[in-house]
C-alpha cells in the first residue's frame, strides 16, 4: 500500500493544477494509481484481517511447531484437517504479525587489506567427461582483497589433492596471503572445529613451508568465507555450460584459461578487474620459496605374479624379473614412479580418475609361451585352409576333437599334405571325413593304401 506522504504529494500536485499524466510522469506511478488516490484521499485506514483469520491463530501457532515453520505445509494442513480455506498471503501475514519467525539478521561485510587473507573451499559438480557423466570435486582459491580466482577439478579430494591444488594455486598467484580461511573439513583438520580446530601436522607443515597459516571458521558460519562461496555457482553455470571435455587434463586446462578471462573482467564491488587489484596487492604477498619440494606420497608394494603393482585400484607394469620383490612406489600428481633398491626402474603416467585400469610399458613383459603357441597354430591352420573344401571341413572337425590349441596335430597333418601325392591325400581325407575318422595314424594308412603299387611294394615279394 502507498504511504501517506506519497498520497499527500499527489493531492498537492493536483491542487496546484497538474494533470494526472504529468503527476504520473513526475512520481513514476501509473495514472490509474493517481486517479484512485485522488478519489480515496490522503487518509486511508489499513484493511484488517477478518474475524476468521484472528480466530485461527491458536491453530496456526500449534501447526507452526508441528510443521517446523513451513508455511506451505501449514496452509495444506489447515485445508485438509481443519477445513479452513485461507489465502496463503493472509497466512504468511499472520505468521509475521505474530512474530513466530525470527527476523533475518543483517550481515556485515568482511574487508581485507592487501595480502591479508585468501579463502579456499571445494564443491561437488556434475560434469560430462567424454561420454560419461561423473561427479567431480571443484577446488577453488580466491584472494580476499583482489578477488583473484583459481579453480581446478579432481576425481576425489584428499590431503594429497589438497596439497597438489594449493601448490598449483599459489604458483598461479605467484605468491600467497598470510592467512587461508577454510571450513571444518577433515582433509585439513585433525579434529575440532572453529577456534578449537587442530590442523593436521602434514597440512600445517605444508603451510609453514609457504609462509601462511590456516584458519577454520565456526560451524554454520559460511559467510566468513563468502568470497569463495559465491564463485561456485558462477563456475557451475558459466564455465560448465556449453563446454565439452575429453579427459581430466583437458578439463583443468580449459578451467585455467577461463580463470584468466574472468580475472580480467571488472567487478562492481572493486570498480576494477581482479587483475588490476592484484597488481596493487602483489607487493604485500608472501613470495614463493625458491625451491619447493614436490608433492608426493610413498608406498611399498609387492610385485604380483603377473608383473604388476597395485595402487588406488589401478595396476602398473614392472619388469617381470622383479616378481615377488617389494618396490618403493612414489605417487606424484601427474605420474607414478617405481624404484627398487633406490634405483628408479619405471615411470608411468598416473591413472587419475580411473578404476581397475592397467598401465603397461613395452618391454616389461616378454611374450608368454602360450601366445607363441597360439600364433604358430594359427599359421599352420592358415597353410592348411583354402587349399580344398574337403580339407577345410576336415580341419574344422579335427579342431573340435583335439585338446588345447592342436599345434602338433596340425603340424602332422601339414606334413602329410606335403609328403604324399595330392590326389591320394585328398582321397583319404574324403574317406576319413565321411566316416568321422580323425586319428592321423589311420589317415596315413589310408593314404599309403591309395598309393600302393605306385610308390611302395606292399605284396611282400
Amino acid at each position: 500500500m502507498l504511504n501517506k506522504e506519497l498520497r499527500q504529494t499527489i493531492i498537492c500536485l493536483k491542487n496546484s493544477g497538474k494533470s494526472n499524466r504529468e503527476i504520473s510522469r513526475l512520481l513514476k506511478t501509473s495514472r490509474n494509481t493517481v486517479k484512485k488516490i485522488l478519489q480515496q484521499g490522503a487518509d486511508v485506514s489499513l484493511k484488517r484481517l477478518d474475524s476468521q483469520s484472528c480466530d485461527i491463530m491458536p491453530i496456526v501457532r500449534q501447526l507452526f511447531k508441528r510443521c517446523l515453520g513451513n508455511a506451505v505445509r501449514i496452509h495444506e494442513v489447515l485445508k485438509d484437517e481443519y477445513n479452513i480455506n485461507i489465502a496463503y498471503s493472509t497466512l504468511t501475514k499472520l505468521i509475521n504479525n505474530a512474530a513466530l519467525r525470527k527476523p533475518k539478521k543483517r550481515f556485515g561485510e568482511y574487508v581485507f587489506e592487501p595480502g591479508e587473507e585468501m579463502q579456499h573451499d571445494t564443491s561437488p559438480h556434475t560434469i560430462l567427461l567424454g561420454e560419461k557423466k561423473v561427479t567431480a570435486q571443484c577446488a577453488s582459491l580466491i584472494f580476499g582483497y583482489s578477488r583473484m580466482l583459481f579453480v581446478q577439478y579432481y576425481p576425489c579430494f584428499t590431503r594429497f589433492e589438497a596439497k597438489s591444488f594449493l601448490k598449483a594455486a599459489l604458483e598461479f598467484m605467484r605468491g600467497c596471503c598470510r592467512r587461508c580461511v577454510i571450513d571444518n573439513t577433515s582433509v585439513i583438520l585433525a579434529f575440532g572445529s572453529g577456534t578449537d580446530a587442530v590442523f593436521s601436522p602434514e597440512m600445517k607443515n605444508f603451510a609453514r613451508m609457504y609462509g601462511f597459516t590456516f584458519f577454520a571458521h565456526n560451524i554454520m558460519d559460511s559467510n566468513r568465507k563468502g568470497k569463495i562461496e559465491r564463485p561456485f555457482y558462477y563456475v557451475e553455470t558459466n564455465f560448465l555450460a556449453g563446454r565439452t571435455f575429453k579427459d581430466w587434463d583437458d578439463l583443468n586446462l580449459q578451467v585455467v584459461q577461463w580463470c584468466h578471462k574472468v580475472n580480467q573482467k571488472e567487478k562492481r564491488e572493486l570498480q576494477m578487474s581482479p587483475a588490476c587489484a592484484y597488481a596493487k596487492e602483489t607487493p604485500y604477498l608472501i613470495p614463493l620459496p625458491e625451491v619447493a619440494p614436490p608433492i608426493y606420497e610413498h608406498y611399498q608394494r609387492l610385485v604380483d605374479t603377473k608383473g604388476f603393482v597395485n595402487l588406488d585400484t589401478n595396476r602398473y607394469s614392472v619388469p617381470e624379473n622383479l616378481i615377488g620383490r617389494t618396490l618403493d612406489v612414489y605417487k606424484y600428481p601427474e605420474e607414478v614412479r617405481l624404484s627398487y633398491k633406490h634405483q628408479e626402474i619405471a615411470a608411468h603416467k598416473r591413472l587419475a580418475g580411473k578404476r581397475y585400469d592397467v598401465s603397461r610399458i613395452p618391454g616389461h613383459h616378454v611374450q608368454h609361451h602360450e601366445k607363441k603357441t597360439q600364433h604358430a597354430a594359427n599359421e599352420v591352420e592358415a597353410l592348411l585352409r583354402s587349399y580344398h573344401e574337403l580339407l577345410d571341413l576336415y580341419v574344422s572337425g579335427l579342431k573340435q576333437r583335439i585338446r588345447g590349441r592342436g599345434l602338433r596335430s596340425m603340424q602332422r597333418l601339414l606334413n602329410l599334405k606335403r609328403t604324399y601325392p595330392q590326389d591320394a591325400f585328398i582321397k583319404a581325407i574324403k574317406q576319413a571325413h565321411q566316416y568321422g575318422m580323425y586319428d592321423l595314424n589311420r589317415l596315413e594308412e589310408l593314404i599309403i593304401k591309395s598309393v600302393a603299387g605306385n610308390y611302395f611294394n606292399l605284396t611282400g615279394d
